[in-house]
């Protein structure tokens, strides 16, 4: 018999340590024999993947999973866990299947299977750390909007640390990304699902608003929602008392409500949600997480699209904070995700009308009236402003009209009084309004796709301090000056525009927003495609 299978039990699991019978090699010539055929089998097996031929070559075809060492019987070991644990993370189990593995390595009886075995753990342990690093999903072909470049990490170097670092287990434990989000997602996923099988939330409620002072059973299944899900201390109050308008107000600050305590459509809408359903929330974020990569940026710019807030980050903590308005839903005006360095402000900035405004919107109206959007300039291509009187705008289509459109700085322009760049080619950046009322609304999905800010003069001044020793005095003075006037950042900053419906606060707390364009529904859907599955769950 060629291999030794010595069973070992681990966490309730039977983990094969396969080594080489000693018998085996007893003469020369069949020792020679059964290296030889371990090694074709390496090397044909390999072949199939250029990365995991290029690494055995490097390795002169010698095994690093199936010998006999204990360091060998240790990999196998950390793999083989880390494989079960992969549901921890959110990720397709399916996809490493760690009981087909154990049955391929039991089964293991000749040095052929043994070499097909040793590929076989490395194409599954290559397959686990990409996607427990850089997610099990490649963005942009689930949702074209997400225009996020992924970091991959070289296959060569991935074995190579893995190889050489002190404990394989601790190696696996570290590819998983470390940013405090992520863990605190994983740990309010697995918070979930222990919820899950202790009955979940309860019954819903039954309900279509409910007020302070009300009474009565809807009231009753209001209270232990409250109480199940944490927002409300044991109570046997029947009321809609002062408890409860707290523990309302609590659960909508949570969920980007209107803090008002009353429950009304869409915040009964909330509560009712089955935990199933934020569970799928908290595993298309930690995918997400996984997609942003580890390095933010010891100061960096976060714009969390569906919680319509942009925030500036130091050290992990956030120091600045104001409401957004982001891309509208309909047709092609979301905003996209993906990140980008800010290097400079604009004050008192014009506004060059992007080309899909002026055909699809002003170009019409200029067709009806050559007077229309008067406060808009018409520009030929070299700088000139048109005459409105001379130009006939109706011979022109979307397709042959050959000026451009240029809205002067001024308090009414629709960029505001400054904008802060971070050059994309999808021309999106962050800016003032005019239109200062939209902030006040719950959901404020409004723009063409930039993102504005209800507070770009405090912004201003927190991204300034870092160069000056008065922001404000110096920004003002920019500001009475009229001119259009660049300010350069004396340090590039990162800017990550993200879509996070399950986050957590700066106490670990979770929070969930409204899925607004539809696209965590989507990368749920191919996760599920590609393998994630729920634990049973209930309410």
């Amino acid at each position: 018999m060629l291999l030794t299978i010595l069973p070992s039990r681990r966490s309730g699991t039977t983990l094969f340590a396969l080594a080489l019978a000693a018998a085996v090699f007893a003469g020369p010539q069949a020792g020679t024999a059964q290296v030889t055929a371990f090694k074709q089998a390496l090397a044909e097996a390999g072949s199939r993947h250029d990365d995991i031929a290029k690494f055995y070559r490097a390795q002169k075809f010698e095994g690093v999973w199936t010998g006999a060492a204990e360091i060998h019987r240790t990999r196998r070991v950390a793999l083989l866990n880390a494989l079960r644990r992969a549901g921890d993370h959110g990720l397709p189990t399916s996809r490493y299947d760690a009981d087909a593995l154990e049955r391929q390595m039991a089964a293991a009886r000749d040095p052929r299977a043994l070499g097909m075995v040793e590929v076989e753990m490395t194409r599954v342990f290559l397959r686990y750390a990409r996607d427990i690093q850089s997610g099990a999903l490649i963005p942009g072909s689930v949702v074209s909007a997400i225009k996020r470049e992924v970091d991959y990490a070289d296959h060569m170097d991935v074995m190579a640390g893995f190889l050489t670092g002190n404990s394989p287990a601790a190696y696996l434990r570290d590819l998983a990304p470390r940013t405090l989000e992520y863990r605190a997602l994983m740990k309010q996923k697995l918070i979930l699902e222990e919820r899950a099988t202790q009955g979940g939330w309860g019954p819903t409620v039954p309900a279509d608003t409910l007020k302070p002072g009300a009474s009565g059973p809807e009231v009753i299944a209001l209270r232990n929602r409250l109480m199940s899900m944490g927002y409300l201390a044991r109570s046997n109050t029947r009321t809609y008392d002062k408890t409860i308008t707290a523990a309302v107000s609590a659960f909508q600050l949570a969920h980007g409500l209107e803090d008002d305590g009353i429950a009304g459509e869409s915040t009964l809408s909330e509560i009712n949600r089955s935990i199933e359903a934020r569970l799928k929330s908290v595993i298309v974020a930690m995918e997400r997480e996984r997609w942003l990569g580890h390095e933010r940026g010891k100061r960096h710019i976060l714009v969390n699209i569906p919680d319509f807030t942009a925030k500036i980050m130091d050290d992990g903590r956030v120091t600045f904070r104001t409401r957004s308005v982001v891309g509208a839903s309909r047709e092609d005006r979301p905003t996209p995700e993906f990140s980008d360095m800010m290097t400079h402000m604009v004050v008192n900035p014009s506004w060059y009308v992007p080309r899909s405004i002026i055909v699809n919107e002003y170009l019409p109206e200029l067709r009806r009236d050559p007077n229309a959007v008067r406060h808009i300039d018409i520009v030929d291509g070299s700088g000139q402003k048109v005459s409105r009187s001379a130009a006939d705008f109706a011979q022109y289509s979307a397709r042959t009209f050959p000026f451009s459109m240029r809205q002067p700085p001024s308090r009414s322009n629709a960029l505001g009084l400054v904008k802060f760049m971070f050059p994309n080619k999808y021309n999106i950046y962050l800016h003032d309004t005019p239109a200062k009322s939209l902030f006040s609304r719950e959901v404020r999905a409004f723009s063409h796709g930039c993102v504005r800010l209800n507070d770009p003069f405090d912004f201003a001044y927190t991204l300034l301090a870092a160069q000056e020793t008065d922001p404000k005095a110096y920004f003002h003075g920019v500001l009475k000056t009229g001119r259009e006037t660049r300010v350069d950042l004396a340090e590039q900053i990162p800017v990550h525009l993200i879509y996070r419906t399950a986050f957590t606060d700066d106490r670990g707390k979770l929070n969930f927003r409204r899925d607004i364009y539809g696209r965590d529904a989507l990368i749920w859907a191919s996760l599920q495609k590609a393998g994630v599955e729920l634990s049973r769950v209930q309410g």
